[in-house]
């Protein structure tokens, strides 16, 4: 791919590069933490930086514990669809909900929250897991005049996904940084996802890439 450069109205959004979702963490992703040098390096490119942050409330409805006799990583259906079931992760204000400690984040202009309704979970960073209640990012990236989104973090199958196909939706311009990405892998959820994000004309692309 020819290279690309960054410019005012381009966004970084960076994705649940949490602790709980790193090494050690409640929902670890294999390798999650290798992202953190990729995405500081990426934050220096980038004008605009967003980061999102998975904020769940104590017996969210997404969590295994919630529903006796059902283990992390079955499938139940909620009233909004379909729904993973996950181990306890992201609590509000536990340390497992922090950003990894050596991620550089502090130049983001936003923190948008998600999944912090009870009854709701969310993978997207624009919309909840109804596919209709929003976390407001389309509007701050709108009245800021940001047109194209560059994705990455995690998980590249499940939260980056649903973002970077919302933004797409939404008629952003959206990209996806494949190599500050790592993936769950779930049943062949990785190719799944790139088969998508390919037909729909989301970009996969390399930090390399980027001036």
């Amino acid at each position: 791919m020819n290279a690309i450069t960054t410019g005012p109205r381009d966004v970084l959004l960076v994705i649940d590069v949490q602790n709980d979702f790193c090494p050690g963490g409640a929902l670890a992703v294999p390798r999650g933490h290798e992202v953190v040098p990729v995405i500081n390096d990426l934050v220096n490119r980038f004008e605009h930086v967003v980061l999102t942050q998975d904020w769940h409330p104590r017996r969210h409805s997404s969590f295994a514990s919630s529903h006796p006799g059902k283990q992390p990583f079955s499938q139940i259906t909620l009233p909004y669809g379909p729904q993973t079931l996950w181990p306890d992760h992201c609590i509000q204000g536990s340390s497992g909900a922090r950003f990894h400690d050596s991620l550089s984040w502090t130049k983001a202009e936003m923190v948008i929250r998600k999944g912090f309704r009870p009854a709701i979970d969310s993978y997207s960073a624009f919309f909840e897991n109804d596919k209709t209640t929003p976390t407001g990012l389309t509007g701050y990236l709108r009245e800021r005049g940001l047109t194209r989104v560059f994705c990455c973090g995690l998980a590249f199958d499940f939260c980056v996904r649903y973002s970077a196909e919302d933004a797409h939706a939404q008629r952003f311009e959206t990209l996806v940084i494949e190599d500050a990405c790592r993936a769950i892998d779930m049943d062949g959820s990785a190719q799944a996802t790139r088969d998508s994000l390919g037909a729909q004309g989301i970009a996969l692309i390399n930090s390399s890439a980027i001036r």
